[in-house]
């Protein structure tokens, strides 16, 4: 009789070849995604630890306005990703260093523009969050250290996002360990040892993301073929190119807004709940960022394959990668939901020791727990649509989607309240999935056909 792990090598080595394709995508993808969660993971527990539930707040109000901040720039990552994945799939080398060039200028204007207006920003995002004063008043300490590295931030979803295009997921978990590690340590320094609270906190993730900005231009430097020919400039400024751009870039804006505002909108209704309820809000929301991180390990699979089809337009190859990405992600969803059955007590435990905060967490520790299997179809449909540019689908599907969450919480959060407020997230997370599932048959059709529909530079 062949013992388990023999019968596990064989099962694997039987795996269609597309199948091993993106596990071995998504392997590292998957463990570098999962340490941007771990880091989030190590503000909280550290906060948490701390006499008052009002410090997990304000590092999670914070973390909430870069949240919507920084990810309303998230379209820097994730257009990257497209036109990358496409450019590659053609060997289009000008294509190649454009996709990585244009974004790149646009972070680091993008970037100082953030800063020059920091005070206005900063100070109608906490007032919006309405939490407690104490809240609001760490929240504002943590913002106005993290805006400083405005720039560096956006130009690191560049350089990740170009790196994933290219399909390079090894030099993606290296950075993203690199960025996260750094930053995990000096958050124990400087809280724990250091006692220097929300600002440790903050200034851990700048210094962290510093480092990680020169490690990853090095990266593609030194371990890519990337400036060895020359740059056709003229390539980069064209102008039909640079108004695609605007155009992807326009609609993941408008998506990643959309789903920013959820999320902060959720944050606030749970603040009016007052500093416990914010607290334990907090600490469950680690479930579903380690679930989401881990499942975007598939969706950027997804992004890679789908745009390398694109980019060839073959549509069998596409086909393939979805079918294979979509099965594989799904089963992960399963893990997660038993891991965090199993386990899901212990992990609030790590977060936090406010008995208060724990008891709360533990009556609303469900929710969580069943998030991946809700959400998995809403993130592999983003990694498809983002991989081939369909991004005019993509922004018209979130926008419902947060319509019918938006009445999901007037609805049930009176009635319910905490726990009408995570079926209303529940209900966004399935919403996201149903509504893209409406524009999928007219992508699959669109590759590999004649007149391949350019449906994502369409205003």
């Amino acid at each position: 009789m062949s013992s388990p792990s023999f019968q596990s090598v064989e099962l694997l080595i039987k795996l269609p070849a597309h199948y091993k394709h993106i596990l071995a995508l998504a392997t590292p993808l998957i463990l570098s995604n999962l340490t941007v969660p771990l880091l989030g993971a190590v503000d909280t527990a550290v906060m948490g630890h701390l006499p008052d539930p009002a410090y997990i707040g304000g590092v999670a109000v914070g973390g909430t306005i870069f949240s919507f901040l920084f990810w309303g720039f998230g379209f820097l990552k994730m257009g990257t990703v497209g036109f990358t994945s496409q450019a590659f799939g053609a060997k289009n080398l000008p294509e190649q260093q454009a996709a990585f060039l244009r974004p790149m200028l646009l972070a680091l204007l993008f970037g100082l523009i953030l800063i020059l207006l920091q005070a206005p920003l900063l100070q109608l995002c906490v007032t919006l969050i309405d939490g407690s004063a104490e809240v609001q008043q760490l929240a504002f300490q943590y913002s106005t250290i993290r805006i400083w590295s405005a720039p560096i931030a956006l130009s690191n979803y560049v350089i990740i996002g170009w790196l994933i295009g290219k399909g390079e997921p090894k030099l993606t978990f290296i950075l993203q360990v690199i960025i996260n590690s750094v930053n995990i340590f000096l958050d124990l320094i400087f809280v724990l040892e250091f006692d220097w609270g929300v600002e440790g906190v903050s200034l851990a993730t700048v210094i962290a993301e510093s480092i990680g900005f020169a490690v990853g231009l090095w990266i593609i430097l030194k371990k890519s073929d990337f400036f060895i020919k020359q740059i056709d400039w003229q390539n980069v400024w064209l102008r039909s190119h640079i108004l695609a751009l605007f155009t992807v870039n326009r609609d993941i804006f408008i998506r990643t807004l959309c789903l920013i505002f959820a999320f902060a909108y959720f944050t606030r209704l749970g603040a009016g709940m007052g500093d416990e309820i914010l607290a334990a809000n907090a600490v469950l929301m680690h479930f579903l960022y380690f679930s989401a991180y881990g499942l975007d390990g598939f969706a950027h699979a997804a992004e890679i394959t789908t745009g390398h089809a694109k980019g060839r337009n073959d549509n069998k190859e596409f086909r393939n990668a979805v079918q294979a990405s979509s099965v594989m992600a799904l089963l992960t969803a399963a893990v997660f939901v038993i891991l965090f059955y199993l386990s899901g007590q212990l992990i609030v435990n790590l977060f936090t020791d406010i008995p208060s905060v724990k008891s709360i967490a533990t009556n609303f520790i469900y929710w969580p727990i069943i998030m991946p299997l809700i959400s998995v179809a809403s993130f592999q449909f983003d990694g498809i649509f983002i991989g081939t540019t369909r991004t005019a689908d993509l922004r018209n599907a979130m926008i419902q989607s947060l319509i019918i969450f938006l009445i999901s919480t007037w609805l049930l959060v009176p009635v319910w309240e905490n726990h009408g407020l995570w079926l209303a997230m529940s209900i966004y997370m399935a919403a996201r999935g149903i509504t893209l599932l409406r524009y999928y048959p007219a992508l699959a059709r669109s590759i590999g056909s004649k007149s391949v529909e350019a449906k994502s530079v369409k205003t």
